[in-house]
């Protein structure tokens, strides 16, 4: 586990989400948490949303005094910088969507580099329509990295269709995260489901092996 895990995708992968519960489960094992909003391009939905949640769980937030409200004004805390400075915190850090929002991360690129303990991870849905393919997949993951400067290390299945997502959805969105991991030679750090949905997931998955057994038989 790196120090600073940065979270970046296509519009609509979900990253937002992935990065705030990313940043509680790092809580919850105990560490010292800070999560920064760098998603200057997307203003709907924020991590700046979940800010009481944040506290609640006592990780410490940053990100724009104009995250969330209709002030179109892309600017970037100077707070940022303190999540390099004290190392004690581990910190997650939520991406803008393609090579747009990637920018931002550039101007503390020299620092992460410096530092090198960060993993960057590509969140990828496949039921989003400008990321149908691996191919296209893969396209938007090189315009990030060439933006931000910065390579990405492993791959965070994140495939869902909103409150709609079954477990065959998930199930089925394997052959395409495994196919953008084949194209990048990034291995896949995990799968994110809901919790109702890995809660249903022994049962599952024991219903789909003994299916499995009996169409071989």
């Amino acid at each position: 586990m790196k120090r600073v895990t940065l979270f970046a995708g296509h519009y609509g992968s979900g990253k937002t989400n992935v990065a705030i519960n990313y940043a509680m489960h790092l809580k919850e094992t105990g560490f010292n948490v800070v999560i920064a909003d760098l998603d200057i391009v997307n203003p709907y939905f924020r991590t700046k949303d979940s800010i009481e949640e944040l506290n609640a769980k006592g990780i410490r937030l940053i990100s724009s005094d104009y995250a969330g409200s209709n002030v179109d004004f892309p600017a970037l805390p100077g707070e940022v910088y303190s999540l390099f400075d004290n190392t004690s915190e581990y910190a997650v850090l939520d991406i803008g969507g393609d090579d747009r929002g990637a920018f931002a991360l550039g101007r503390y690129r020299d620092k992460i580099l410096e530092e090198n303990d960060y993993d960057m991870f590509l969140v990828i849905n496949k039921y989003r329509p400008l990321t149908k393919t691996p191919e296209l997949c893969v396209e938007v993951m090189k315009e990030i990295e060439e933006a931000a400067g910065i390579k990405f290390t492993g791959i965070v299945n994140n495939s869902n269709l909103g409150d709609e997502t079954t477990l065959e959805d998930v199930l089925n969105s394997k052959d395409y995260a495994d196919a953008v991991a084949g194209l990048t030679g990034l291995p896949i750090v995990f799968t994110a489901v809901t919790k109702s949905l890995a809660g249903a997931g022994d049962e599952f998955f024991k219903i789909k092996l003994q299916k499995k057994v009996f169409e071989e038989d």
